[in-house]
């Protein structure tokens, strides 16, 4: 866990807007005392839940993407804070295990150039090296007993959350993902657009399924592969649900759910679904914030529910004076997901 920049008392005293008569997250929640070790403590403690942030967006750079993401951590934290700790959803079921520590990652890739193949390569290898460190650490997480959400950072960590898991559980895993892309592409060097596809490949991903992929944006040629393996691998889209009405929101996710829920699964959320949100995909067409808080609750309530990440949100992509509504976007959908499995 040496790739962990922990989070410290001091830290979310500096963020938790302290009111008389209230009590806030940022009051309550959990951090790692200085001088333990992290992976016992979480054994330790009786909290279930353990927060993450990655900030990068090398995945989403390396997918030809517009960078940004790296910041909804320190934005989501900041609004996760200062959530009402109340008999609804209690602060103290959340260890804040601190950030990633990708600086030095992030410093290599500001003067590399998508378009330079030799550049494209360095963006894939950087990739992999995430994926390796976000692998160990959810699969620590899991070992310990514990629930993971991971926020911040591209699809492309996907990968690693589900790789992380299977590990943990000794066998492979599946994967329900709220997006508007499939990111199942072809096997082409590590980005946020395979991590899916590359989970599959090597035998961490077991069944997959797609809610609300948008036609537009979807190329024949994944719909082929997704085709070829449609025993394992199954979507449905945005439009035929809410344009064309063809399907129902609700009886959609039952049947997502009964194709997933026989073993482990992961949630995977990615916000460029969620009309003008700033993501490096935006879109103007998409599910409501109510659906998507829907989402996460019914499948949050599911036993075999593993971990929830939220990723794709760029605040730095946005209006300055609208950043904080990322944040406190991602507040909802997290306490959704704790709200859930009571």
């Amino acid at each position: 866990m040496e790739k962990i920049l922990p989070f410290t008392t001091n830290d979310l005293a500096k963020i938790t807007n302290h009111r008389s008569g209230e009590i806030k997250f940022g009051e309550k929640m959990i951090t790692v005392p200085k001088g333990t070790d992290p992976l016992s403590f979480l054994k330790i403690s009786e909290a279930k839940y353990v927060l993450l942030g990655i900030p990068e967006d090398i995945g989403i750079r390396a997918n030809f993407g517009r960078p940004g993401a790296a910041s909804a951590w320190e934005i989501a934290i900041k609004n996760i804070a200062n959530i009402q700790h109340n008999r609804f959803c209690k602060g103290n079921q959340i260890i804040i295990l601190g950030q990633m520590n990708v600086c030095e990652e992030m410093k290599e890739v500001e003067h590399l150039d998508f378009n330079d193949i030799d550049d494209r390569s360095k963006l894939s290898q950087l990739v992999e090296k995430i994926d390796k460190d976000v692998s160990h650490i959810i699969f620590n997480i899991i070992k310990a007993g514990k629930t993971p959400i991971i926020i911040g950072g591209g699809h492309n960590n996907s990968y690693g959350n589900i790789k992380g898991t299977a590990l943990a559980k000794g066998k492979p895993i599946n994967a329900i993902n709220f997006d508007a892309h499939s990111d199942f592409r072809i096997l082409e060097g590590r980005h946020s657009g395979n991590g899916f596809s590359y989970a599959y490949e090597e035998g961490f991903l077991k069944k997959y399924f797609v809610f609300g992929l948008h036609e537009n944006y979807t190329s024949k040629s994944v719909l082929d592969i997704i085709k070829k393996t449609e025993d394992r691998v199954r979507y449905n889209t945005y439009d035929s649900l809410k344009i064309r009405q063809e399907k129902n929101f609700n009886e959609e996710m039952n049947i997502a759910l009964e194709f997933i829920k026989t073993d482990t699964f992961g949630i995977e959320i990615d916000l460029d679904a969620i009309p003008n949100i700033a993501s490096s995909a935006m879109t103007l067409s998409g599910f409501s914030v109510e659906e998507l808080r829907q989402f996460i609750s019914f499948f949050g309530k599911h036993k075999n529910a593993a971990y929830l990440h939220i990723c794709e949100g760029a605040p730095d992509l946005g209006e300055e004076k609208n950043n904080h509504l990322i944040g406190k976007l991602i507040g909802y959908l997290i306490t959704d997901f704790i709200k859930s499995s009571q």
